[in-house]
């Protein structure tokens, strides 16, 4: 049964005018591979208004993975497979967390401060779950199961982007693979970026061993699936002639996968 289910129609932010919570691109595609990207968006329903933030702050790294959601669609369409994208700022509700951990609803963080997300009462942190946050994992699970039905079982991958200074600290990674339970994906992508000489850490500049990755945790590693979140610095993707080199480097790797993991031909149970 999904998570979330509401009928209350008054718990959900979004009108029927308004974007999707998720997006999915190659819904019908059959390869073995899933792309996610959690924070592809700086989007704010429309009943929340500016959430208190001026404009920098609404399209800061605060409220999107700069570069991220782009990467994900023209990996996408370069690979020929499925992805699922969220439409909505990570400020409304972070995808990536649980929603008990403070950062689902971030009040500060890198020096701003978040008014629209102080003193929040727990149904105005439902409301946002039902309309954005479950709705969106919903459809990952679906497309789980989808491409489980009709081949193997894919590869999980998650795209984010990290910003060059945090905290007044400049990072010099550029590309990240973080991993726990999968070392043989992460060793993988750890190969490929560092043949193009890419500085890429091997859990940095976030550790994949960390509470705070919902979405892969959740997701890929409670049903054992072939998994590896992926980090870029957001200088190199922030316009499109920096995406296009990074797809051209991850579409090889990714490419790759499913072959020289084996992936196994069970199916998850429905």
């Amino acid at each position: 049964m999904p998570h979330g289910s509401n009928n209350n129609p008054e718990a959900f932010l979004l009108t029927s005018s308004e974007p999707s919570p998720f997006h999915v691109l190659n819904p019908l595609a059959k390869e073995p591979i899933l792309l996610v990207c959690d924070h592809a968006s700086c989007r704010f329903p429309q009943a929340l208004g500016d959430m208190g933030l001026d404009p920098f702050a609404r399209r800061c790294h605060l409220a999107i993975d700069i570069g991220a959601g782009k990467l994900t669609e023209c990996l996408a369409k370069s690979l020929g497979v499925t992805a699922v994208v969220a439409q909505y700022s990570r400020l409304v509700v972070d995808c990536n967390r649980q929603l008990m951990d403070p950062g689902a609803f971030l009040e500060y963080g890198d020096g701003i401060i978040v008014p629209g997300n102080r003193s929040l009462t727990q149904a105005e942190r439902d409301a946002r779950a039902d309309s954005i946050y479950w709705p969106y994992h919903n459809a990952i699970d679906e497309q789980i199961k989808r491409l489980s039905a009709v081949g193997p079982r894919p590869v999980f991958i998650s795209i984010h982007s990290f910003t060059p200074v945090l905290n007044g600290v400049s990072r010099a990674v550029q590309t990240g693979v973080l991993w726990d339970q999968d070392a043989r994906t992460a060793d993988i992508f750890l190969e490929g970026f560092r043949a193009t000489e890419y500085l890429t850490g091997d859990n940095e500049p976030y550790s994949g061993k960390a509470p705070q990755d919902f979405t892969i945790d959740h997701h890929a590693e409670e049903i054992r699936l072939p998994h590896v979140g992926i980090e870029i610095r957001q200088d190199l993707i922030d316009d499109i002639a920096g995406v296009d080199e990074i797809v051209a480097v991850m579409h090889r790797i990714i490419e790759s996968v499913p072959e020289r993991i084996g992936l196994r031909q069970d199916k998850i149970p429905a």
